[in-house]
């Protein structure tokens, strides 16, 4: 009976621990959810003040945008390290890393809300960057705090907290679990595969109810019609993957530190370089008409809507804008802006295949691009299919994602968000080291 009692007591004790493991994935996937929902209100608020201003006076950006990178920059390194750039890439890092003090140094609750207050400030300066990325991070910082309740759960807690920060971000549930496996673990894990994909679930509802259901891009139901429009199909996908790759091989070379004197004079003055980035930002801005500020969420979704009519040059001064923000070392993220930039370099392969619709061109565009820049093809073509509520291009999307993401390879070998969490792992390693070495004297 004894014995029976104390089996029986211990079964109890293993199922609440299950249990509470999976009531701690759940939670935090509440919380993910919330906090997307709240960066996203925060994130068009910031962008409507910007665009006001310049409707104030067409000049703003000159002063302004240089200014805030300069305060963005400055305050990153001084008060918030770790939390530039996307944030996806830590995250990532975060999960290959083992000490309990290197994960914190890149996913933290300190981090989570730098990382939110100066995106904001980013995007309120015009910066050509978007919430998405930060999202990951701050998802992931928050799973990890949660963590100390379960340490040994502390990888995937993280993985969680990222998968469901993309899910929330977009309203894309089914992304957010497939770019957590393709992108973020490299890997199907079946121990914490079910709360993942619990926590994705939570976060989307949480999202949901705050914001209520709806498509990214709204609702799109064009669709390739003949043999000869699937032509459309290898030529953006070698175009935009070429693209891709072009964009991540200059921020991996940027994000390892120019050889020379020029790399030097970056690392001793960083806020000067920042300030430098956001004068190149605001006249792309001002080339472009206005339309590459921000995330280019608008200026996408505007020509799948109502047909709005882009400068032919919208895509390539974006693409300038997003490179000069992401080296300039403030906080956001590449998502929405490399969509928006796929969308206008397929609104430009438009002039070619004039038979087809716009909007079929724009799909293929994001796809190729996107899947050139992070080299994930499933997430590529499951996030657009989603965002657009387009299940009848998921074929053509396949395949422009397949041709991308191998056209993108010739490039750059790896993708960004790999080929950036290995310089955050290198710096981690060397500090572990040092802290476990003896001080001087001591045998």
């Amino acid at each position: 009976m004894t014995l029976f009692s104390a089996r029986h007591i211990r079964h109890l004790k293993a199922l609440a621990a299950r249990w509470r493991r999976r009531a701690l994935f759940l939670l935090g996937g509440v919380a993910v959810g919330a906090v997307a929902v709240m960066l996203t209100l925060l994130a068009d608020r910031a962008q409507l003040a910007f665009h006001q201003l310049l409707q104030q006076w067409r000049y703003a950006s000159l002063i302004v945008t240089p200014a805030g990178f300069g305060l963005a920059v400055y305050l990153t390194l001084r008060f918030f390290p770790n939390s530039q750039g996307s944030g996806i890439p830590q995250a990532i890092a975060a999960r290959e890393l083992e000490g309990y003090d290197q994960r914190h140094a890149l996913v933290s609750i300190r981090i989570a809300i730098g990382k939110i207050l100066v995106t904001l400030l980013g995007l309120l300066c015009g910066a050509s960057a978007g919430r998405e990325g930060p999202t990951v991070q701050v998802g992931a910082s928050i799973m990890f705090a949660l963590g100390r309740l379960s340490p040994r759960r502390q990888p995937g807690l993280i993985l969680a907290g990222a998968a469901a920060g993309v899910a929330a971000a977009f309203n894309t549930p089914l992304a957010g679990i497939v770019f957590g496996i393709e992108e973020l673990s490299r890997a199907f894990e079946l121990r914490t595969s079910g709360l993942v994909i619990g926590a994705v679930i939570a976060a989307g509802l949480t999202a949901t109810a705050l914001l209520g259901d709806y498509s990214y891009f709204g609702h799109n139901s064009d669709m390739l019609h003949t043999a000869a429009e699937w032509l459309a199909v290898p030529v953006c996908g070698v175009v935009g993957g070429l693209m891709g790759g072009i964009f991540s091989r200059i921020l991996v070379l940027l994000a390892g530190g120019l050889p020379g004197r020029i790399g030097g004079w970056i690392k001793r003055q960083p806020v000067v370089f920042a300030v430098l980035c956001g004068v190149g930002v605001a006249l792309c801005g001002m080339a472009s008409g206005d339309t590459t500020f921000g995330t280019g969420y608008e200026q996408i979704k505007s020509v799948l809507a109502d047909g709005t009519a882009l400068p032919w040059s919208f895509a390539i001064l974006k693409l300038a804008a997003t490179i000069l923000t992401s080296i300039s070392g403030i906080p956001g993220g590449i998502f929405s802006p490399s969509l928006a930039i796929g969308g206008g370099i397929g609104i430009n392969l438009g002039a070619i295949f004039t038979s087809v619709p716009v909007g079929v061109m724009i799909l293929l565009g994001m796809v190729a691009y996107f899947a050139g820049v992070v080299q994930a093809p499933i997430t590529a073509f499951v996030i657009v299919t989603e965002m657009t509520d387009n299940h009848a291009m998921m074929v053509p999307l396949m395949a422009t994602a397949l041709i991308a993401s191998s056209a993108s390879r010739l490039i750059c070998p790896e993708g960004v968000y790999h080929a950036l969490a290995k310089n955050f792992v290198r710096q981690a390693q060397p500090a572990a080291r040092d802290r476990s070495e003896p001080p001087p004297g001591v045998s």
